[in-house]
C-alpha cells in the first residue's frame, strides 16, 4: 500500500496544492529538477513524477516542511523583486556580499535555506 492510499481527502488535497505550489515556484525561480530535489530533500526522479502528476510530495514531515520553507523564500523573493521572474532567477544565481556566497547553493542545506529566507524576510519587511 503507498502513502497516497492512506491519506484522507484533506490530507491530499494538502498535498496537491504543495506539490503544484512548490513547483511553480522553483519554474518561477529557474530551478531545475536537480537542484529542487536537493532542496526540498527528493530524488530527482521523484521531482520527474511530480512534475507529470504521477505523485505528490511524499508524507513526510521533513520535506513537507522544506517545502514550506521553500515557498516563504520564493513569496519573499518575488515580493522584493515586484514579480520578475527574470530579476528573481538572477538573484538566486548571484553571489550576495550579505548572505557571504551564491544563495541557490545555500539553499540545498536546511540551514542555507533557512538563512537565505530569513534574510529576505527581512529585507522584505524592514523595521
Amino acid at each position: 500500500m503507498n502513502s497516497k492510499s492512506r491519506l484522507n481527502d484533506n490530507q491530499e488535497n494538502e498535498l496537491q496544492v504543495l506539490t503544484s505550489a512548490t513547483l511553480r515556484a522553483a519554474g518561477y525561480l529557474g530551478i531545475n529538477n536537480r537542484e529542487l530535489a536537493a532542496v526540498i530533500g527528493v530524488s530527482p526522479s521523484m521531482i520527474s513524477k511530480l512534475k507529470k502528476g504521477n505523485a505528490l510530495l511524499p508524507n513526510d514531515a521533513k520535506v513537507l516542511e522544506i517545502s514550506k520553507f521553500f515557498l516563504r523564500l520564493y513569496r519573499s523573493l518575488d515580493a522584493i523583486v515586484g514579480g520578475s521572474e527574470r530579476t528573481a532567477a538572477a538573484w538566486l544565481r548571484n553571489r550576495n556580499e550579505a548572505l557571504d556566497g551564491v544563495p541557490i547553493e545555500q539553499i540545498f542545506t536546511i540551514r542555507g535555506l533557512f538563512r537565505v529566507t530569513a534574510y529576505l524576510d527581512q529585507r522584505r519587511a524592514p523595521l
